[in-house]
């Protein structure tokens, strides 16, 4: 409830703290859950002491318990165990100071712990964090790997020393946090987003060694499943051994059974490389040698060739052929042209014997008038007409006598 104050009435500080006792007494009696970080048994004291701490948060309370409440799980419950506590909130009012006074405590056993992760799994795969198109590829050989796991840790020594084994140029940050207790979860979570904020590394490791269900448990923790999940940089996920398989492993963009086995599958073999490389270097040479082996074939075959071993020896085979052809060619010809010639002076001499030419030189002549025109009948001309007269070698002037005309014209009368 609302306190009405003023800084001229002001509340004591008694009275603040006897209000809020009254307001946690309220709560009455509630169910917790939390992991024991501390636990204070003093010999002959009838209270015990405990810090219950969330697992997921930097959040811890206070818990006390009678003796004879705690010693009903004291053989099961230690510190680090995660237990339920049926607890009553109180007010330390002189200090100010609150805490739960447990009337029950029940420790969490292996079989709810895994019935809890696999209600998380199924809801962490149903959001797609799981899903097999979010995984990134690892690159073929990175520069820088970020690694986290436990300080001088076995984890460490084999990932470092496989990793620098089979490519010595390869470099890590490392970031050693807690792997398990409380305080492993925030700072897992820490360490995997300042490696995945340096732009140089190219690929995070999170390793740990084998343990015992409880052991693993961060490594399931759904705040660091969520980080892991939102990072930009590949992770590996190297946690336990082959059976163990936190939900760090599905969310991860590779799992690796162990340590040693995230080096091998992180880093590549030098050795195998350069093995790889000779390889492929001697097949190269393979397949070029055996190209040039079938092209020097090809051109031997093409070279043995008769038409490109003796280019000119079609021609000189069709020489004697084109010879005879050519001679057989002018011997037509020269008949032709004989035969031609022949008929030709035939020809000439039936031309030459008809021509007018031939006439006149047998001493006949050509009349003609003035135009030009032949004179073919004497009624043709008039007495004293002038006539050209032709012969065969030039011609004259001759004139058409009057005598001709009279009988020219006793003709006509007849």
């Amino acid at each position: 409830m609302a306190v009405n104050t003023s800084p001229e009435s002001p509340l004591p500080v008694g009275e603040v703290s006897r209000l809020i006792g009254g307001w946690i007494d309220r709560l009455g009696a509630v169910w917790v859950e939390g992991q024991i970080t501390q636990l204070s048994r003093r010999p002959g004291a009838g209270v015990v002491f405990l810090t219950l701490r969330d697992p997921s948060y930097d959040i811890s309370v206070s818990v006390t318990a009678y003796r004879q409440v705690f010693d009903a799980v004291a053989d099961v419950v230690s510190e680090g165990a995660r237990v339920v506590v049926l607890a009553k909130p109180e007010w330390y009012a002189p200090r100010g100071q609150l805490s739960l006074r447990a009337t029950e405590i029940r420790p969490v056993g292996v079989g709810e712990l895994l019935a809890r992760l696999e209600m998380l799994k199924k809801a962490l795969a149903a959001e797609g964090l799981f899903a097999p198109e979010r995984k990134k590829t690892l690159p073929f050989l990175p520069q820088l790997i970020g690694l986290v796991c436990g300080r001088a840790s076995a984890a460490e020594r084999d990932v470092l020393e496989n990793a620098r084994h089979r490519w010595p140029a390869v470099r890590f940050e490392v970031r050693n946090v807690p792997v398990q207790g409380v305080h492993a979860v925030p700072q897992v979570v820490q360490a995997v987003k300042e490696l995945d904020a340096i732009d140089d590394v190219d690929v995070i490791i999170v390793a740990r060694g084998g343990g015992s269900v409880e052991d693993l448990l961060p490594f399931s923790d759904e705040q660091l499943v969520r980080a892991v999940a939102s990072c930009r940089t590949p992770v590996v996920s190297a946690i336990g051994h082959e059976p163990d398989t936190p939900l760090l492993d599905y969310v991860a963009d590779l799992r690796a059974s162990t340590p040693t086995d995230a080096a091998k599958k992180v880093v590549p073999d030098v050795g195998e490389e350069y093995e790889r490389v000779r390889m492929l270097r001697d097949r190269a040479r393979r397949c070029v040698e055996a190209f040039i082996d079938r092209e020097e074939r090809g051109l031997a075959h093409a070279l043995a060739r008769p038409s490109i071993e003796d280019p000119h020896r079609m021609i000189d085979e069709r020489a004697d052929h084109v010879a005879s052809l050519l001679d057989r060619g002018r011997r037509c010809l020269g008949h032709h042209l004989d035969r031609a010639e022949s008929e030709l002076t035939h020809t000439h001499a039936r031309v030459v014997a008809l021509s007018p030419a031939a006439t006149l030189k047998r001493g006949y002549a050509v009349l003609q008038r003035a135009d030009g025109h032949v004179v073919r009948d004497p009624g043709e001309v008039a007495a004293d007409e002038a006539l050209r007269a032709r012969v065969a070698e030039g011609e004259f002037s001759v004139r058409v006598d009057a005598r001709n005309d009279a009988r020219n014209d006793a003709r006509s009368d007849a």
